[in-house]
């Protein structure tokens, strides 16, 4: 059979490959769409988990939004080379007492003690009184070992005053009747209000507070009547924590 021959340049271009037509690049709107609905999903599980957060972590939320450098001066949530912490002073008391009691509302039977409770503002800082029932709320009547529900109030006090740099002291209190458990008379209630705070003492360090954090251990028998017009009532005796003012 004839061959057909065709000059070498028709040749070439007859044997060359068609040109390649340009790339079109794929469109990106798939990663907005996919990030918008990662936001939207994260959003609602942030919702989930603050409508069963506690009161404390909503106020904590609630006051960052609010004023977000104020409020992370305020917690001492800056940087840890900054020294910060929280802080409680004139100003930031009342705030701090609140986060106190947020805390506290957390305690099982909270309900049953909290009449029990007292916090005021005194001029040397934030006193928070532990006042008992006559069968003994938080320390085992004439005894200085903390009942369970004493035990469990004094480690979540540990746990927010621990985040203070503020100065602690802890008192003891009794009431005026006699201390009757010794009948050979080598126990009172000075000795009482002394090692029940020194018994406080030892939870608190256990519990959270630093070392040192506590400065002073007060026993003050029933020198100090919380109720003077009464100094039989049981709320007399007492274990007080005093929150130091922290002067600017």
């Amino acid at each position: 059979m004839p061959r057909l021959l065709l000059p070498p340049d028709e040749v070439a271009l007859v044997s060359a490959p068609p040109p390649r037509l340009p790339e079109k690049h794929r469109g990106g709107a798939w990663k907005v769409a996919y990030a918008d609905f990662v936001t939207a999903l994260m959003a609602l599980f942030i919702v989930l988990w603050m409508m069963n957060a506690t009161e404390a972590v909503k106020h904590s939320v609630e006051g960052y939004f609010r004023d977000p450098r104020g409020y992370t001066r305020t917690l001492g949530a800056g940087a840890a080379s900054q020294g910060e912490g929280l802080r409680i002073d004139k100003a930031s008391v009342s705030s701090v007492q609140r986060r106190i009691e947020d805390a506290l509302r957390s305690l099982p039977n909270f309900q049953k003690i909290s009449k029990n409770i007292l916090m005021s503002v005194t001029g040397e800082g934030l006193r928070i009184d532990l006042m008992e029932s006559e069968q003994g709320t938080f320390f085992i009547s004439g005894s200085p070992t903390p009942t369970p529900a004493g035990t469990r109030l004094l480690s979540a006090l540990a746990a927010e005053l621990g985040r203070m740099p503020n100065q602690l002291v802890i008192e003891g209190h009794t009431d005026a009747r006699p201390f009757r458990s010794q009948p050979d008379g080598q126990w009172d209630n000075w000795d009482l209000s002394t090692t029940r705070a020194n018994a406080a003492r030892r939870l608190l360090e256990k519990s959270g507070i630093r070392a040192g954090q506590i400065v002073e251990l007060r026993g003050f028998s029933d020198r100090r009547l919380l109720n003077t017009a009464d100094p039989n009532d049981p709320r007399n005796r007492r274990i007080s924590v005093v929150v130091r003012f922290q002067e600017p």
